[in-house]
């Protein structure tokens, strides 16, 4: 024992507890090198490699262990830690396994002395740490040339572990001195942000202010607190969410550079809200950074004179200005170097391939090497005198265009978990060959008798639900909806939960899926394929035939599909009458069930809103994209849909009922009046009105507004409606009063029918199942802060997940097109722009900008309205729901931003409409290979 100490506390109630404090130090810690006599057998744990390998260093060429301070870790390993970026010098990088001990041993405990502050007492802990390892290896051998090598970028603790006879090196002189890794130094952090400023450069950011400033500013309400969203249309301009419950300022517009204040997407940021006078409208200008000179401000001010137009008072919009930072939240960035132009420079840009992230600024001496090629890169800091971040190279993912790079891109940049799952996780699955036993019938029905079916898109194979209905002796029909009993297979708490709760949900994409659990689960033991037995949660309804619910009830079940349907293939079976099986029987019953719970559901104002989805057709070889269509929606897509809407709503109001407190529920908060704007305007355009007041007059308004010479016109009006609705979230029942769920017009919902590729569902067939009394609670089950930190992160993952779907589909969009060559097509107007209008191709379901101002040529006489809206360019007005014609294209001009360009076709505008004869090739792209037909 090393002391001892005694202190006397008074308790609440008035007694008197003497308290001892002993502390102990250690003295059976070995050094963690093989083969020391001196340690004995004391080496449990992590053990030191017995002979490192040379790193080649030339600062020190003998074997040596690397001893870094904890800024160093800190600051150039864990602030890329995700993606590896230390990877490479793993095998330089020793650190001793036991040294988080070995400061807490009788050879190498200091004590704090008077007057020394923590910082300075644990540095000299590392110093005296590093000095006995240098002395204790000597002793192990006469011939024993091992070193300890202690780096830190602390100038102070540096020039003291030399004059102690420490080999001390910084971060950067070491790295540097690796003479067979020269590219090493890459991918070093910047120590601070004034490293490496640009030499004389002006200041063009004010000073952020401290965080005791901001913390007292947010509290007396001189600034406001929220999270930075930069603009992926318009780098000029942001928003940001203020957090709380203050409905006046919700969100406040950024314009300028200088307001912006080196904000970066994600930053939690104090802004300061300008006087009135100072107040803008949301730019309708799209802009997109070019990557001007470092220098070259002037034209960024230029730039934003431009975003500033008279519009009527009411269009302006509490405005700010970005004053300090309080949370940054960087991240490891995908994108291309821009190289530079000046020979031999080392210093280059880097273009993220997310838009809403600057451009950052790197030095690197492979530039010919990563050119062309997708990289990852961080950020290290923001001088106030460069225009763009500083950061550093991470890695190299590949080359631009090709496939596996691309989608580890998407993939990435939206956060999706897409390791291979780990062994950890995989020892958690049921040993195959898997069978039902007496077990797992317990507190389980039989439903193997009944006719079940599932009806899914072409190609399923994680099949979540199946369906049956039947006539009953009475006269009612028995309806029931069979979904996959996951959480059988998940167990609360363990690896494989712990995994499928991090990702969240399963990601669509084009070519792949990622799965949130194991595949044996997905595709083979929770998949309720047909002829095979499997273990479900049935949610069963007695009905009248006016699909009116007389009886509800839930149980676990066991149950064999009788035949797994495409949509189409059930839709078939439906309309046949030649066709009368049991299968039939039970789908047509299901289906007139359906069209009377639809109507019963429209009538109480749910929402029937549209979105273009496209479905691409493979190559069946290259698995490159050969056609691409809008998918088509049957019937049997419809009825699938209304008995899962039955069984979320049902199964919602069941846990509520036992879980008022902690149910997992969804809800899809009412759109704020300021959201119809564009939708109401446009309608106007064509002498329609649209009231948004309610759902329900929303959804009338919807309905009636048909143009007997414009049939494209409703499903125009509900895209753009669908654009105006706020995002649906899960959350927990404890900690909100508003259950409502808008679009559905429902007052609770939930999700139940697709636990194999949701977590949230899980969560649910959990709570439910203990509501049943199928199976048993745990603590963080009933712990509604827990379930609330769930339904954070999977908010988070269903909307990366949807980002991620839109990119794969953008990205085998321009695989078509590249092969596809040059095609014009007609267009619906979307939206009006400043300089621009975004219109959507019907056949594609593609939407794109044609844009009227172009680089390096003479700007049209361009007129915007955005009262009606429309735009003027020359003597040709546009309004919203104009048909036009355009030209579509690939544009691989920029590697970095491939893009389909859009130019106008028709009506024809001297200067600015193409004719259509264009040869059939891409912009700047390779010629056009000929495409092979699918088989």
């Amino acid at each position: 024992m090393l002391k001892s100490k005694t202190f006397l506390k008074k308790t609440r109630a008035g007694g008197v507890m003497k308290i001892v404090r002993e502390h102990y130090l250690r003295d059976d810690i070995g050094c963690g090198a093989p083969g020391c006599a001196a340690c004995g057998g004391a080496h449990e744990g992590p053990a030191l490699e017995p002979q490192p390998q040379d790193p080649a260093s030339s600062l020190c060429p003998q074997p040596h262990y690397l001893l870094p301070d904890t800024n160093v870790l800190l600051h150039q390993i864990v602030s890329a830690w995700r993606l590896g970026t230390w990877a490479s010098v793993a095998s330089s990088l020793r650190l001793p396994g036991s040294l988080c001990l070995r400061t807490k041993t009788i050879e190498t405990y200091v004590e704090q002395e008077q007057g020394e502050n923590a910082n300075d007492r644990n540095d000299r802990a590392i110093r005296v740490a590093a000095k006995w390892y240098n002395e204790h290896l000597k002793k192990m051998s006469a011939d024993n040339h091992l070193q300890v090598i202690f780096i830190t970028n602390d100038r102070k603790n540096k020039e003291k572990a030399v004059e102690e006879g420490i080999p001390a090196f910084t971060c950067e002189e070491y790295v540097k001195s690796l003479t067979a890794n020269p590219e090493l130094i890459d991918r070093l952090a910047c120590l601070s942000e004034e490293v490496n400023e640009i030499e004389s450069g002006k200041i063009i950011f004010s000073e952020h202010l401290p965080l005791s400033k901001l913390q007292q500013g947010i509290k007396s309400g001189t600034y406001l607190q929220g999270t930075f969203r930069a603009s992926r249309e318009n780098y000029l301009e942001a928003t940001v969410w203020i957090h709380g419950d203050n409905e006046e300022n919700k969100e406040i517009i950024l314009q300028g550079l200088k307001h912006l204040n080196r904000a970066v997407h994600e930053d939690i940021v104090a802004v300061e809200l300008l006087p009135k006078s100072q107040w803008v409208a949301p730019s309708s200008v799209v802009l997109q950074d070019e990557g001007q000179n470092e220098e070259d401000v002037e034209k960024e001010e230029e730039r934003e004179r431009m975003l500033k137009t008279a519009v009527s008072e009411k269009m302006l919009k509490p405005t700010g200005r970005v004053v300090g930072i309080i949370k940054r939240n960087w991240r490891p960035y995908c994108g291309m170097l821009s190289k530079s132009d000046i020979k031999e420079s080392r210093r280059h840009l880097f273009t993220p391939a997310d838009k809403r992230i600057p451009r950052i600024r790197i030095e690197t001496r492979q530039a010919s090497t990563l050119e062309g090629r997708r990289i990852i890169v961080a950020i290290d800091g923001w001088p106030r005198n460069s225009r763009y971040p500083n950061g550093h190279f991470v890695r190299n993912l590949g080359d631009v265009g090709e496939k596996e790079t691309e989608t580890e891109v998407l993939l990435l940049e939206h956060d999706v978990p897409h390791q291979p799952f780990s062994q950890a996780v995989l020892s958690f699955l049921p040993k195959m060959p898997w069978s039902i036993t007496e077990k797992d019938m317990k507190n389980r029905e039989d439903l193997r008798h009944l006719c079940i079916c599932s009806v899914d898109p072409p190609g399923c194979t994680d099949i979540d639900d199946a369906l049956h209905c039947r006539e009953l002796e009475n006269g009612n029909l028995e309806v029931g909806v069979h979904i996959a009993d996951v959480s059988h297979f998940i167990r609360p708490g363990n690896a494989l939960d712990q995994e499928s709760a991090r990702r969240g949900t399963t990601v669509y994409l084009c070519e792949k899926r990622i799965d949130m659990v194991p595949e044996l689960l997905s595709s083979n033991l929770c998949s309720l394929k047909c002829d095979v037995d499997r273990l479900a949660f049935s949610c069963i309804w007695e009905m009248n035939h006016n699909a009116e619910i007389l009886k509800t009830k839930f149980t676990k079940s066991v149950i064999n599909s009788k035949a797994s349907l495409t949509y189409a293939e059930a839709q078939l079976r439906i309309d046949s009458a030649n066709m009368n099986d049991d299968i039939t029987t039970s789908l047509r019953g299901l289906n007139k069930l359906a069209k009377i719970l639809k109507k019963r559901r429209i009538e109480k104002g749910a929402l029937t809103l549209s979105s273009p989805e496209v479905r691409f057709h493979m190559d069946s070889e290259t698995h490159d994209p050969i056609d691409l269509q809008t998918k088509e929606l049957r019937e049997t897509n419809s009825m699938v849909e209304e008995f899962m809407l039955l069984a979320n709503i049902s199964v919602a109001k069941k846990i509520h009922e036992e879980f008022s407190e902690h149910a997992l529920l969804r809800k899809h908060p009412a759109p704020p009046p300021s959201n119809y704007e564009i939708l109401v305007k446009a309608a106007r355009s064509r002498n329609l009105e649209i009231k948004t007041d309610t759902a329900k007059s929303l959804a009338e308004s919807l309905d009636r507004a048909e143009s007997p010479t414009f049939p494209y016109l409703n499903t125009l009006l509900r895209i753009l409606a669908t654009r105006c609705m706020m995002q649906a979230v899960y959350f927990c029942s404890g900690m909100d009063n508003d259950f409502h769920h808008y679009g559905l017009a429902s007052p609770i919902y939930t999700h139940f029918t697709s636990p194999i590729r949701r977590y949230a569902d899980v969560i649910v067939h959990r709570l439910l199942a203990v509501a049943v009394g199928a199976d048993c609670t745990y603590p963080e089950l009933t712990d509604k802060h827990k379930l609330a930190d769930i339904c954070k992160n999977l908010n988070f993952r269903h909307k990366m997940a949807q980002y991620a779907q839109r990119a794969s589909v953008a990205f085998h969009t321009q695989l078509f097109f590249k092969s596809k060559g040059i095609v014009s097509e007609e267009a619906y107007i979307l939206f009006v722009r400043k300089n621009a209008i975004v219109v959507l191709i019907p056949k594609y379901g593609l939407e794109g900008t044609v844009f009227f101002e172009e680089k390096d040529k003479p700007n049209p006489r361009l007129i915007y309205d955005d009262e009606i809206p429309s735009l003027k360019i020359e003597d040709t007005v546009f309004h919203v729901f104009d048909k036009v014609k355009v030209k579509i294209m690939l544009d691989s001009s920029n590697l970095q931003h491939q893009k389909i360009r859009m130019s106008l076709v028709e009506p024809q505008i001297p200067g600015i409409s193409i004719p259509t004869d264009t040869s059939n090739t891409d912009l700047n792209g390779p010629e056009k290979k000929k495409i092979k037909l699918g088989k």
